[in-house]
């Protein structure tokens, strides 16, 4: 067993004991917390390398939980809620989720995203050159190449491409991207990130009307993987 350990907040015994399951099974270390309370008590004492979230708690809305963690937590945090609904997964990837799965879900595609937020975690200012097959970012000389021919992007585009690229496998939102890139008197303006991603998609895609990189995660935002 590795020295990872997660933590699984969720009021449902069933989900607790699946998900403990197949965590252990994969040899992550875990820790369980079946209510608000529990689940900001234990990441205080013992902080967790991954908090797996639900929604639905008994004594507090599990986005208030998130907003409170995020206040000194800054390792990942992966959803995991029956609500589906569009105005539940962006508030959630707004207030700091690096990812969000409904329920019910494969324990494959929850282990892939496991895999994904914690390798995005580790990689950050651990190395200035970042590698995606056949792209490669060079963060110190703002350089962005692909098959080690160098691209020419704006500054515009080179700050929201690495934005995404440091960010791997998570969705970031309309609203996060356009404050980010653009500030927030623009996060009402998404005309100007359909521009820019369109722009990108024309630069480092082989296909650009089938991304393979830049993916689209519909009334949402953009994922890059």
């Amino acid at each position: 067993m590795n020295n990872i350990e997660i933590l699984i907040v969720d009021d449902e015994v069933q989900i607790r004991k699946m998900l403990t399951i197949t965590l252990q099974s994969n040899d992550y270390k875990v820790s369980e917390a079946i209510n608000a309370k529990e689940a900001i008590i234990k990441a205080a004492n013992h902080p967790p390398e991954l908090i797996l979230l639900d929604l639905g708690l008994p004594d507090e809305s599990g986005h208030i939980v998130l907003q409170k963690l995020r206040e000194w937590y800054s390792k990942p945090i992966i959803i995991l809620s029956a609500h589906s609904s569009e105005e539940d997964i962006v508030t959630a990837l707004d207030n700091g989720a690096n990812d969000y799965l409904v329920k019910p879900f494969r324990t494959g595609e929850l282990l892939a995203r496991i895999r994904s937020v914690l390798r995005s975690s580790n990689q950050e200012d651990e190395n200035p050159i970042l590698y995606f097959g056949e792209l490669q970012i060079d963060l110190s000389a703002r350089i962005v190449k692909k098959n080690d021919e160098i691209i020419k992007l704006t500054s515009t585009e080179y700050t929201l491409f690495c934005l995404l690229c440091k960010n791997e496998g998570k969705v970031l939102t309309h609203h996060y991207l356009l404050k980010s890139i653009w500030g927030p008197s623009y996060v009402t303006q998404s005309q100007y990130l359909r521009v820019f991603i369109a722009q990108l998609r024309k630069k480092v895609e082989d296909d650009p009307n089938r991304p393979s990189h830049i993916l689209t995660e519909s009334g949402v935002g953009y994922r890059f993987v």
